[in-house]
């Protein structure tokens, strides 16, 4: 079976570091681009970082200020989002997110369950 199981988030003051991963199983993670969403209360889902299935590119929101860094570790199935300099606007569940393209193209998307981030004094 398909698992995409996130972990290290928490409760952390603000200006503080987290690191979250996301063990995944049951699909091929070398094929697949790998994506981390949050969704903060009160506001839709939205997409923080991307990396390519190679690791050869990455992509961040704009509004975090390059406080992310995205990586993926082939040999575990794992992908990693290092924040840094976390704002108490930074509170909110965050996804781990996997897309798998066929030969046509077609996406098969996976979710983790989420893990809470809360950054507060």
């Amino acid at each position: 079976q398909v698992q995409l199981v996130e972990s290290g988030g928490g409760l952390v003051q603000p200006g503080g570091s987290l690191r979250l991963s996301c063990a995944t199983s049951g699909f091929s993670f070398n094929m697949a681009e790998m994506k981390w969403y949050r969704q903060i209360p009160g506001k839709e889902r939205e997409l923080v970082a991307s990396i390519t299935e190679r690791g050869s590119w990455t992509d961040y929101i704009a509004s975090l200020e390059g406080r992310l860094t995205i990586s993926r570790d082939s040999a575990k199935n794992t992908v990693t989002l290092q924040m840094d300099s976390l704002k108490p606007e930074d509170t909110a569940v965050y996804y781990c997110h996997a897309v798998v393209l066929d030969e046509s193209m077609r996406p098969t998307r996976y979710w983790g369950q989420g893990t809470q981030v809360t950054v507060s004094s």
